[in-house]
């Protein structure tokens, strides 16, 4: 028995020498050369815009029919500008975030866009639309939030975020500028005319409908917004909550895909001829025949937006643009 006992301890004993030699072991390593560590998977790259690049078209030559700011505000402001101030017939929408129902006004010839959220602001859609404006000044004009920068105008009205951007900027030397005078009156005409003029938040096209429960599920929720609408016939699809948007822009006769020039080149994707991937916009574009599509998801706060599910949420439409 006492020898059992004895053989017990050795094995103990040696057991615990083990254990303390193992840690020593750890300690050296620790103290001298790193073990090589294992590779890490690469960021997820997030989107960093606001809103869709804009396709050839979207101009207000062609588009959404029916009420919009700017033919509401032309008879006013050419009374009061003592200028020729018209407007382009249609509308469109950026699929942004806010998303904005935008127009064209023309002052003199001089473009001026103004874009109307179509769903009611949040608390950041001010600074959203602010973005990339630089150092934004006080406009008092119109209210303690309302703020003007060298290439815009932003201010609420009611639950709308607005957005006044003239192609030349504010007080610029540029051939487009207007000068501040004339965007505050801009601006004031819009104020007054949005309550009238605010389109219903949908507006579908049956042929949009074959990708609505991949875009919900992109979203995460039933859609708020639908803009569905033909530019000389091409196709645009818009689904979009307070917190995501996803847009489909189809167009007709686009000589290139301004994408495929950038320094490095984008990521190709599996679809169209060509086709690429543009994970830091959120974008998938690609040509089938006469046809450029664009596919674009958003979300805020932003997240990162995998190619398959751009992929799929155009893929119900594919039929349509193969044709």
């Amino acid at each position: 028995m006492r020898r059992r006992t004895g053989w017990f301890r050795a094995v103990a004993c040696a057991l615990a020498l083990g254990l303390v030699a193992s840690s020593c072991s750890v300690a050296r390593r620790a103290d001298g050369t790193r073990p090589v560590p294992s590779a890490s998977p690469a960021p997820a790259v997030v989107p960093t815009v606001v809103a869709p690049p804009q396709a050839e078209g979207l101009d207000g030559t062609a588009g959404a029919p029916g009420p919009q700011v700017c033919t509401a505000i032309t008879g006013t402001l050419t009374a009061s500008l003592h200028v020729t101030v018209t407007a382009k017939p249609s509308a469109w929408n950026d699929g942004g975030l806010p998303a904005l129902d935008l127009c064209t006004l023309l002052v003199e010839g001089r473009p001026v866009t103004i874009g109307v959220s179509a769903l009611p602001s949040q608390a950041d859609s001010l600074d959203r639309l602010l973005s990339g404006a630089g150092s934004p000044a006080p406009l008092t004009e119109l209210g303690p939030d309302a703020r003007i920068a060298e290439s815009r105008i932003v201010f609420p009205v009611g639950d709308r975020a607005v957005r006044i951007t003239p192609a030349g900027g504010i007080d610029r030397s540029t051939a487009g500028s207007i000068d501040r005078a004339k965007a505050v009156a801009l601006a004031l005409a819009t104020r007054d005319a949005v309550p009238k003029t605010i389109r219903n938040a949908r507006q579908s096209d049956s042929a949009c409908q074959v990708s609505n429960s991949a875009a919900e599920r992109f979203v995460g929720a039933h859609v708020q917004l639908r803009r569905d609408y033909r530019v000389n016939g091409a196709l645009t699809c818009i689904w979009g909550t307070y917190d995501a948007t996803v847009s489909i822009v189809e167009a007709f006769d686009q000589p290139t895909i301004p994408e495929a020039d950038r320094v490095p080149p984008p990521r190709l994707a599996p679809i169209g001829r060509p086709g690429y991937y543009l994970p830091d916009e959120g974008e998938l574009v690609f040509r089938q025949g006469r046809r450029v599509v664009r596919v674009t998801g958003l979300t805020n706060p932003p997240r990162e937006v995998p190619l398959d599910t751009l992929l799929g949420i155009v893929d119900p439409l594919l039929p349509l643009f193969l044709r």
